[in-house]
C-alpha cells in the first residue's frame, strides 16, 4: 500500500510542503473526532460513526457466532440524490477486538471502499443528436430483472469494498484478505472484492429493494477462522430511537412524563424514524474472536470491541479536477484516526466539549486521561437543571461514581468483566458464553432491566435475559433509557439489596460490587464510594427514567444483518 499518492509534477513542491507540515504537526494524536457529537466530525460526515453493536447472534441456528455492526454516515435523508451516500474511498473504516483485557486491539477488521464510474472516466452516456453525453444521475434505468444485481449495468457508479483482518497492532500486525467462501449465495468464490448495493433511491428505480440488498449478503472465509462468517455492507434504516430535538433542547419534557413507565412511547417514533445509515456488518465465529477457543481450559469468553475511522494526514485540493469520479482532492500521509465509538452516547453526553475531538482521536488504553468525566459526571447535574432548575434534583452523591467506572471502563464482575487484570478503557464488552435470547424475549433495558424484572440480583437464577447492554449491545436494547437509569443512580438502587422489594434507605449490600473500582498499575489505586439507594435523590424512581421514545417501535429483522430495509426516496 502506498503511503503517498502520485502527484502531477506541477503540484510536487506544494505537496511536499503540505506533507512536511502534516508530518511535523500531526505526528501524535490528531485533533479530529468521531460521531456528530464532536465539533470536527461535522465537516467529514462520511467517517462519522453513529452506532456500534456487538452481540451474541440470536438468529436461529447461529448460536456459535457474534455479530458486529458499525453504522456510519448518520442522518441520511432518503431523497438525498443525485449522489446519495457512498462511503469515502480515501478513508479506512475499522472494527477492533480486544480479547485479553489490555485495552489494545488484538484483531481488527479493516474496510476500504472504491467508487468506480461506468466506462472508465466517462460514465453512462446517451446519444443526444450526434453527440454522446454523460448523464447527471446515479442510475440510467430501473434495477429490475437482470439489472437488479450487484454492479448493475444501469448504475452509473459501482461501489465496491474489501475487508482485511489484521492480527495484532492495527498498522503493523499480520494482515490477510477476507474472501468469498465456496458455496456463498452471492459473489465469486475466492474473490476479495465485494459489491455494495446502491442506496434505496425509491420504489420506481428499485421496486424490490429488500430482495436486491439480500444479493449483497456474502458468506466469507476469514483467515485463521475455522468456520465461515457472514458479511454485509449497505444502507439500512437507522435503528436508533431517540428524541434528539427534545433532549438537546434542555430536555424539553415534563419530569412527570419521563419518570412514568406508562409514558414510554409518549413522544412517538423519535426524530430518526425516517433517516437511514450505512452499515458495516460481520457475523464471526465466537472462537475466532476470543484469545483461545472455548475448548481450552484457560478460555476467557469476554471480548471488547469498538469502531474507528481514519483519514490520511493531509489532503491537497485540486483546482483543476480531472474527468472522473471524486477527483477534486489528493490525500496523502499516514492514517490518522478521526472517529471512535464503543459504548453509545459516551462522547455525546459524557465527555466535555473541550475534549470531544481529543477523545475521538485517542485509543482505549489511554482513557484514564478522561476519568474525571466518569467519576464526576456533569450529565446528572445538567438533567437536574433542565428538568427542575436544580443541579441536585437527580444527581447521585456517591462520588467518585464507581458504579459508572465499573460499567463503562472494565465491565461488571460475573457478567462482562474479563478475567485477570483489566486495563480501564471505554469499549463495549461482551461475554460470549452468555447465551443469546430470542428477539421476543429480550429485555429492552438489558441486564439492569432483567435484574429489576426478577426482583433483584439475589434472584438471578430466574433471569431469562442477561445478553443485553451493557453486556454487548443489541439493536433492540433501549440504550438511551438504560443510560438515563445509570446516570441517575439506578444501578446503585440495584446494588443496595439483593431484593428490590426489600430495599431500605440505609441498605448498602454492594451485591453487584459497585462500591469500589481498582486502577491497576505498579501500585494499584482503589477508588471507593457508597453506591446505594440513600445516595440516589430519585430513589427507586431512577430505574423508571426514559426519554418517551420506545426503542421497540423501530422495525428490525431477526436474521443477519438484523437492521431493517432503508427508507426509500419515494413511498
Amino acid at each position: 500500500m502506498k503511503t503517498l499518492p502520485l502527484f502531477p509534477h506541477r503540484l510536487l513542491p506544494l505537496a511536499a510542503a503540505l506533507f512536511a507540515l502534516t508530518a511535523a504537526g500531526l505526528h501524535g494524536q490528531a485533533q479530529a473526532s468521531s460521531h456528530r457529537e464532536a465539533p470536527s466530525i461535522t465537516t467529514t460526515p462520511k467517517v462519522d460513526a453513529s452506532d456500534f453493536y456487538m452481540f451474541n447472534s440470536y438468529e436461529t441456528g447461529r448460536g456459535a457466532y457474534v455479530t458486529l455492526i458499525a453504522n456510519y454516515l448518520p442522518l441520511q435523508d432518503a431523497y438525498g440524490g443525485p449522489n446519495y451516500f457512498t462511503m469515502d474511498p480515501n478513508a479506512l473504516y475499522e472494527i477492533h477486538i480486544d480479547n485479553n483485557g489490555d485495552a489494545t486491539e488484538d484483531l481488527s477488521f479493516q474496510f476500504r471502499f472504491k467508487n468506480t464510474l461506468k466506462n472508465g472516466t466517462k460514465g453512462i452516456s446517451l446519444a443526444i443528436g450526434d453527440k454522446m453525453v454523460a448523464i447527471p444521475l446515479m442510475q440510467a434505468g430501473q434495477l429490475t430483472g437482470s439489472n437488479a444485481v450487484a454492479n448493475s449495468a444501469v448504475l452509473n457508479v459501482n461501489e465496491s469494498f474489501s475487508v482485511d483482518v489484521v492480527r495484532g497492532d492495527r498498522r503493523t500486525g499480520t494482515r490477510a484478505a477476507v474472501k468469498v467462501a465456496a458455496g456463498s449465495p452471492n459473489g465469486t468464490a475466492g474473490s476479495a472484492t465485494f459489491d455494495k448495493p446502491v442506496d434505496n433511491i425509491g420504489v420506481k428505480t428499485i421496486p424490490d429493494y429488500a430482495g436486491y440488498a439480500a444479493k449483497h449478503i456474502y458468506t466469507v472465509d476469514i483467515p485463521g477462522c475455522a468456520m465461515p462468517a457472514k458479511l454485509f455492507v449497505g444502507q439500512r434504516k437507522d435503528p436508533f430511537a431517540v428524541n434528539l430535538g427534545t433532549i438537546f433542547d434542555l430536555v424539553n419534557a415534563s419530569p412527570a412524563v419521563i419518570t412514568n413507565p406508562a409514558n414510554i412511547g409518549a413522544a412517538g417514533k423519535g426524530d430518526l424514524d425516517d433517516k437511514n445509515i450505512t452499515t458495516l456488518a460481520l457475523e464471526v465465529p465466537k472462537d475466532c474472536l476470543t484469545a483461545k477457543p472455548s475448548t481450552d481450559a484457560s478460555h476467557d469468553p469476554v471480548i471488547g470491541g469498538w469502531t474507528t475511522a481514519s483519514l490520511r494526514q493531509g489532503s491537497l485540493l485540486n483546482g483543476k479536477p480531472k474527468q472522473g469520479h471524486q477527483t477534486a482532492s489528493i490525500p496523502g500521509g499516514a492514517w490518522t484516526q478521526v472517529s471512535r465509538l464503543g459504548n453509545p452516547l459516551v462522547n455525546e453526553v459524557v465527555i466535555g466539549l473541550p475534549d470531544k475531538d481529543r477523545f475521538n482521536a485517542s485509543k482505549p488504553k489511554d482513557d484514564l486521561q478522561f476519568a474525571d468525566y466518569v467519576t464526576n459526571p456533569t450529565l446528572p447535574a445538567l438533567l437536574g437543571i433542565a428538568l427542575a432548575g436544580d443541579a441536585a434534583f437527580l444527581a447521585p452523591t456517591n462520588l467518585p461514581r464507581t458504579d459508572l467506572l465499573n460499567v463503562f471502563l472494565t465491565g461488571i464482575a460475573g457478567v462482562n468483566k474479563p478475567a485477570g487484570t483489566v486495563t480501564p478503557a471505554e469499549m463495549l464488552r461482551l461475554n460470549t458464553k452468555i447465551a443469546a435470547v430470542p428477539f421476543a424475549q429480550q429485555n429492552r433495558l438489558g441486564v439492569a432491566g432483567e435484574v429489576l424484572r426478577v426482583g433483584g440480583a439475589g434472584n438471578l437464577a430466574n433471569a431469562v435475559d442477561l445478553a443485553g447492554f451493557p453486556n454487548g449491545r443489541r439493536p433492540k436494547d433501549d440504550v438511551v433509557d438504560i443510560a438515563l437509569v445509570a446516570v441517575a443512580g439506578g444501578l446503585c438502587v440495584i446494588n443496595s439489596n439483593a431484593s428490590i422489594g426489600a430495599i431500605q434507605a440505609g441498605d448498602n449490600a454492594n451485591v453487584l460490587g459497585l462500591n469500589s473500582f481498582v486502577i491497576p498499575g505498579t501500585t494499584s489505586t482503589t477508588l471507593t464510594s457508597e453506591c446505594r439507594v440513600g445516595k440516589v435523590p430519585l430513589g427507586a424512581t431512577s430505574a423508571a427514567l426514559h426519554d418517551a421514545v420506545d426503542q421497540a417501535t423501530v422495525p428490525l429483522f431477526q436474521t443477519f444483518p438484523y437492521l431493517y430495509t432503508p427508507t426509500g426516496g419515494t413511498k
